[in-house]
C-alpha cells in the first residue's frame, strides 16, 4: 500500500511561500509558509500534520489492541502534542506527547494501560519517528 502527498515551494525560507495537498484531496493546495510553521500564525505547517497523521494512528491502533483483547471501546480521543527544537544542525522533531482519553466500559486499569502502551509503542506512525514519544492515558471505563 502507498499514499501520496505533495508540496510545491516557492522562494527563499523567510519570504517563500508553499502548498501541501494530499492524494484523496481532503487537503488540496493548503497554504503554509514560515510564519506558519515558526511563528505560530495562522495555517498549517508540516509539523502540525504529522501530529494529526499520529493522533489518527495511534487512536487507530489503540482500538484494534482493545478490541483484540475483548474490549469494545465507545471512543478513543487523542491529542498529540510534537515539539520542533533547533538543534546543532537545523532543526528536528524531539518529541510528541499524545494524550489519550478512552471510553471502554469495563475495561481494568491496568489492563488498559498495558493496551495503550503496546499502541504507542506499535503505531506505524510512532515506528516511523525518531523522537522521544511519551502518552498521557485517561481511561472512562
Amino acid at each position: 500500500m502507498q499514499r501520496h502527498a505533495s508540496a510545491v515551494w516557492h522562494g527563499d525560507l523567510k519570504s517563500g511561500k508553499g502548498s501541501i495537498s494530499t492524494e484523496s484531496a481532503a487537503i488540496r493546495d493548503q497554504a503554509y509558509g514560515f510564519a506558519t510553521r515558526f511563528e505560530n500564525e495562522p495555517g498549517t505547517n508540516p509539523e502540525e500534520l504529522i501530529g494529526a497523521a499520529h493522533a489518527g494512528c495511534f487512536s487507530m491502533a489503540l482500538a484494534h489492541e482493545l478490541a483484540g483483547a475483548g474490549m469494545s471501546p465507545e471512543r478513543v480521543a487523542t491529542k498529540a502534542t510534537v515539539t520542533l527544537d533547533q538543534v546543532e544542525g537545523g532543526f528536528a522533531i524531539s518529541k510528541v506527547h499524545l494524550d489519550v482519553e478512552a471510553k471502554v466500559p469495563g475495561a481494568d486499569r491496568a489492563r488498559f494501560d498495558e493496551i495503550a502502551e503496546a499502541a504507542k509503542a506499535g503505531c506505524p506512525v510512532s515506528k516511523v519517528l525518531n523522537a522521544e514519544i511519551s502518552m498521557t492515558a485517561a481511561l472512562d471505563a
